[in-house]
């Protein structure tokens, strides 16, 4: 059985077909801005110059984009996101999945996707990614050669989707988002798409 055999690539089950999670917030200015929504743009703005002093540059990169308010794609270094461990490792239960199934099928080329899958990044690993972002979209897409005698080789991609926005109704260390998230609401602020990848991998 060959690669043309597969009606679904290997790992596809489960994951998803679209990386970005809809919430349930306002359309970008939607919504009057209050006084109190001013104040907290005015407020926010002097976070980013502090982030990048203390060491958190792509919090404050991040942050700052979404304040400028232009919603266009801010580009994630995936590298940074792979190298974290709880990344890394699912990464390897993925790729570990394709081999054995690849196995089974016997010598052959076979299509491999994960599908997009969420993950939470820790503030223990990285203050600044976690800051950013507390939690991406990833995504492995590929091949895996099955040799005679058992051997694989797989040849992979790694994407990385954030959807960068404050979700109406969440908190987080008890700091409520809707006020953030009312800074897009109100056209203060715009949601936008962050993604990166690295392609020409191997495993």
């Amino acid at each position: 059985m060959g690669q043309a055999d597969l009606a679904t690539p290997l790992g596809r089950d489960g994951g998803r077909d679209d990386p970005r999670i809809p919430n349930g917030n306002a359309p970008y200015a939607s919504l009057r801005p209050r006084p109190y929504d001013r104040a907290l743009h005015l407020v926010c703005r002097g976070l980013p110059p502090l982030w990048a002093a203390l060491g958190l540059p792509t919090a404050a990169a991040t942050l700052r984009h979404y304040l400028c308010g232009s919603g266009t794609p801010y580009p994630l270094d995936a590298g940074a996101l792979l190298a974290l461990p709880a990344v890394r490792a699912a990464a390897d239960v993925q790729l570990a999945r394709w081999r054995a199934q690849a196995l089974a099928l016997g010598p052959g080329v076979y299509p491999a996707d994960s599908g997009w899958r969420g993950i939470t990044v820790t503030r223990r690993r990285s203050a600044d990614l976690w800051l950013a972002l507390r939690g991406v979209q990833y995504r492995l897409s590929g091949t895996v050669r099955v040799k005679a005698g058992g051997r694989t080789a797989v040849t992979y991609r790694f994407e990385v989707h954030k959807s960068w926005n404050f979700d109406r109704g969440e908190s987080e260390y008890g700091i409520p988002f809707t006020p953030f998230a009312r800074l897009h609401e109100t056209g203060l602020a715009r949601e936008f798409a962050a993604a990166g990848e690295l392609d020409g991998l191997t495993a």
